[in-house]
């Protein structure tokens, strides 16, 4: 979303990264957007509601800088291609679903794998963009692109791929991962392919003083002018909402843990509306604990290997474990894996860090325990509320914000 004046992390306003079609990925324009026909039997999932926010939402992502930003990506778009062409015997002679299509460009890559024929959807007027572009790369039999919400539009046939660029910042922001549920549940063919097919989100606490000394020790010493005063506000400005922002593996203090685990192939929309994870840290190094750093990876795996909930989700019942940064891509089963890590290429999401407004000085080998929460805004489902509990140095501590 696009926010006015400051962002709340102290720094210039940017655009954020509004996904395209987040519970609703969008679909209309060469189909009808008003749901498939009219019978008194509907075995699919009911389409929620259109809020202002949703529309405000969509209409964010009709700015090309969203898109120029994404495609500018080169970690998020060739990850995708390759993925793509890693999987050509699953998509060529087959129907693919593009949730979320943005300009197109996952379609198109569809097309050129040899798929029959690509339904591009997409809820913001960015659509028509994409339709010129189909016209311009000579895809118009293949490619059809729905200008609408998925949850609205008609389809006449299930399809054999889903395909979706649906993550967003700290992975579940912007929500639209329950648009990917809904085509999934509706229009997936038994033992079709989801692209990725899994996801993980991992935490690990930070250090970053040269950040602090921006944003806070800064207002010391203006120009010779002592502006001490300032020191709480700009604590408040800079650290009260999530930040996101780059940083390397040089700033993480332990390995991190696993917060949560997506099954594209089994995850309800429901599970995502609160995850709780408990966690336990051992910092490697004597250092200030400055906050916790959240990031991603999403895995291409090929068809659908079928899991129990609580190995698609082990966060759900509380187990996680501790993880090397490397280890995640030493999975045999993992094809391709897209990674948002400090210690990998930077990509667009970069990292979500949660700033403390005071520092804790860690000693090597210091333990941090605790719990996280993550949960969808009743404000609005596309807002994160996040509350981290953490005990060390004989004493607790909360951390509550809101990513929006």
């Amino acid at each position: 979303m696009f926010t006015g004046g400051a962002d709340g992390n102290g720094h210039l306003p940017r655009p954020r990264r509004p996904r395209r079609g987040g519970l609703g990925g969008g679909t209309g324009g060469m189909g009808s957007p008003h749901g498939q026909g009219s019978s008194a039997v509907q075995p699919y999932p009911a389409a929620p509601p259109c809020t202002d926010y949703d529309m405000a939402y969509f209409k964010a992502y009709s700015h090309i800088s969203v898109h120029e930003e994404m495609l500018k990506d080169h970690v998020r778009t060739s990850t995708y291609r390759n993925a793509i062409m890693h999987h050509q015997d699953l998509i060529s002679g087959k129907v693919v679903l593009d949730v979320g299509c943005g300009t197109g460009v996952l379609s198109i890559f569809c097309a050129f794998a040899g798929a029959t024929r690509v339904y591009a959807v997409d809820a913001s007027d960015i659509a028509i963009q994409a339709m010129e572009i189909v016209r311009e790369n000579e895809l118009s039999d293949k490619v059809v692109v729905l200008h609408g919400r998925i949850e609205d539009v008609v389809i006449e046939e299930k399809v054999d791929v889903i395909i979706s660029e649906w993550m967003g910042y700290m992975l579940l922001y912007e929500s639209m991962l329950g648009s990917v549920i809904f085509a999934r549940d509706k229009w997936l063919k038994p033992g079709g392919v989801i692209l990725p097919s899994h996801a993980s989100l991992y935490m690990a606490p930070i250090t970053n003083s040269q950040r602090y000394q921006d944003s806070v020790f800064f207002w010391r010493d203006v120009y010779g002018i002592k502006m001490s005063s300032m020191m709480p506000l700009a604590k408040q400005c800079a650290f009260m909402e999530p930040s996101v922002e780059t940083i390397s593996g040089e700033n993480v203090l332990t390995w991190p843990t696993v917060v949560s685990q997506v099954d594209c192939y089994t995850i309800q929309a429901q599970e995502l509306e609160t995850i709780t994870a408990a966690f336990k840290f051992t910092s490697m190094l004597q250092a200030p604990l400055h906050g916790f750093a959240f990031w991603f990876d999403v895995e291409f795996n090929g068809p659908v290997r079928q899991k129990s909930k609580k190995q698609a989700n082990p966060s759900l019942d509380g187990n996680t474990q501790n993880a090397s940064p490397s280890s995640k891509k030493k999975k045999p089963d993992v094809s391709i894996v897209l990674s948002t890590a400090p210690e990998d290429a930077p990509t667009h999401w970069q990292q979500t860090l949660l700033y403390l407004f005071e520092p804790i000085e860690l000693k090597k080998d210091q333990n941090i325990e605790g719990s996280v929460t993550i949960s969808q805004s009743q404000q609005h489902a596309r807002f994160l509320n996040i509350c981290l509990k953490y005990f060390t140095g004989d004493q607790w501590y909360v951390k509550e914000s809101v990513m929006r």
